[in-house]
């Protein structure tokens, strides 16, 4: 993730990056997908089982359709979610992780244990630094 050494004077490294992203360093826009409020969510969820659309929202809970959409459709572009539109009527679409997917939700999975497990310290280092604050 090296920053490139052609910056003008009035460009910086960090503003180059911002706009040169994606092409500089692909894998930072999809761990800001995996990583999202919702992506991490949905990971985690379909690593029960596959789910249709509406059980997911419900299983989710506080997502907006059009936040849910964009979510997994990103996820599809990205590998780790697959849908299956299956032709019947009325229309069945299920979303189950890819392998790829099954990997990286198993990877955030972890972290949203540690984060679990480690809340109260999380919650002391919190009340030291206000306290230290005011």
């Amino acid at each position: 993730m090296a920053v490139s050494p052609s910056t003008t004077p009035t460009t910086s490294p960090v503003a180059k990056w911002n706009v040169e992203g994606e092409a500089m360093c692909p894998h930072r826009l999809v761990l800001e997908h995996v990583t999202s409020r919702w992506g991490v969510l949905v990971l985690i969820q379909l690593l029960e089982r596959p789910y249709r659309f509406s059980e997911l929202r419900r299983a989710i809970g506080r997502v907006s359709e059009k936040m849910l959409t964009q979510t997994l459709q990103t996820l599809e572009r990205d590998g780790l979610v697959h849908r299956d539109a299956k032709p019947v009527i009325p229309p069945r679409v299920d979303y189950s992780l890819t392998d790829l997917g099954r990997e990286a939700a198993e990877q955030v999975r972890a972290l949203a244990v540690w984060t679990e497990g480690r809340m109260d310290d999380v919650q002391k280092a919190r009340q030291a630094y206000d306290e230290a604050r005011t």
